[in-house]
């Protein structure tokens, strides 16, 4: 009505949740309905990136680097025989592996900001061992400690916890956090208690188990690919600081490729399309290096390797997460996955033998199956039966698991909600 006055506005409850008073943020933030304002709407891209992030770059290092000691010089100044390299990888890969369920419980549990810093910082410097006077593979382990050290303590600042409890975050990063949580359709932004319906609800999920095939495809390839790819190029007849040199552009086209594989896949919310998609890449690299005898085909196949492996791990992660809601029954599926890609290590730690060199065909031959049976054929399956449930829950069929209950028992269904839709 013209003229009439405006009714006084009454706070949301995410507004309540911040802090502020009804229309503090700029509307102009607001770039979808029904979630809070968007602090970071005027930000460019390395503005909002995490620490998070090189928390990984670090512990990613810290677990690969024994495959560049090992061509200049580990096995031979340590005395270690073929079988004894291989055990300790297959011994770190199962304690690894058995953590990773656990450690997530606890991560929520516990403050991120200070578990993620302390666990990094005590394996740093366990890194440590014996400075001074030692030759160059050691000193490989020393500076990649020294790096895991500096950045976990600088974490203890950096880390930031739940957003209901983050006493030291402003009301602009409580927004950030309960906007993205909202925006994946992640209802629990706040921090829940531990109750082991929670660990049951993820047990006898079936995503949990589809998930975990797919992502030991493409993990299980990943640490063959990693441990080992400065030993295939070594094998290519190039000297051992030569050959760590050339293991450096396959992970540069990785990196690139897994960017821009993220960027695709959050804005058209194709997760399966591009890990069934992505594959062909490393199907065709390790096919290459299966086949041919060739050193430059063999250099090429490992671009294409490390294309087809890398950006399906972080887009296998982020498929799995955004179709289980709840902070606990989503941090048990997430350890169980990972945990169980981990595991794989153990595989992929044995395949690649002294007395297969230098074709190495039956380590070549594991990663293709991984790749094919496991990364591949996982998507295609994982992605159908995702899209049959969606158009069943539009087809009303699951409706019936609500009825009688009310709004805070169907918000605790989480992703058995009948209007929560899975990401394919």
């Amino acid at each position: 009505m013209p003229g009439a006055a405006k009714p006084p506005s009454i706070p949301s409850d995410d507004e309540k949740k911040l802090g502020v008073e009804p229309g503090e943020f700029e509307p102009a933030t607001v770039a979808v309905d029904g979630l809070p304002p968007d602090p970071d709407a005027g930000l460019s891209d390395e503005e909002r990136a995490a620490i998070l992030s090189f928390l990984y770059l670090i512990s990613f290092l810290d677990r690969t680097n024994i495959g560049n000691a090992k061509i200049d010089g580990l096995q031979d100044d340590l005395g270690m025989t073929n079988g004894q390299y291989n055990a300790s990888l297959s011994i770190f890969f199962i304690s690894y592996s058995l953590a990773e369920p656990l450690t997530n419980v606890l991560l929520k549990r516990m403050r991120p900001s200070v578990f993620l810093p302390t666990i990094m910082f005590l394996w740093g410097i366990s890194q440590m061992g014996g400075v001074g006077g030692k030759p160059g593979w050691a000193w490989i382990f020393i500076l990649e400690g020294l790096a895991t050290i500096l950045v976990g303590g600088l974490s203890f600042w950096m880390v930031h916890d739940f957003p209901d409890d983050a006493k030291f975050l402003s009301p602009e990063d409580r927004a950030r956090v309960i906007r993205r949580l909202k925006a994946d359709k992640q209802s629990s932004a706040e921090h829940e208690e531990f109750k082991m319906d929670y660990f049951w609800a993820s047990v006898m999920d079936w995503k949990t188990y589809a998930f975990a095939i797919i992502y030991m495809g493409c993990d299980g390839a990943l640490y063959a690919f990693s441990l080992f790819l400065p030993t295939i190029i070594n094998e290519l007849g190039y000297a051992s600081t030569t050959a760590n040199l050339l293991s450096v552009p396959p992970y540069a086209v990785a990196a690139i490729l897994t960017v821009a594989v993220g960027w695709l896949a959050d804005r058209t919310r194709l997760r399966g399309y591009c890990n069934i998609g992505i594959s062909f890449l490393g199907i065709i690299g390790f096919s290459m290096l299966l086949g041919s005898t060739s050193p430059a085909v063999k250099y090429a196949g490992t671009f294409l390797g490390a294309a087809g492996i890398y950006p399906c791990i972080s887009n296998t992660i982020s498929w799995a997460s955004n179709n289980v809601e709840g902070v606990y029954k989503r941090g048990i599926t997430i350890g169980f996955v990972i945990g169980w890609g981990n595991l794989n290590g153990v595989v992929s730690s044995n395949i690649y033998r002294q007395q297969d060199r230098p074709r190495y065909l039956v380590g070549h031959g594991v990663v293709l199956a991984y790749l094919v049976a496991f990364l591949l054929l996982g998507s295609i399956a994982t992605h159908i039966a995702l899209r049959r449930e969606n158009s069943r829950r539009r087809r009303g069929d699951r409706d019936i698991w609500v009825e009688g209950k009310g709004d805070e028992e169907i918000e605790l269904l989480g992703d058995m909600r009948p209007d929560f839709m899975y990401v394919l």
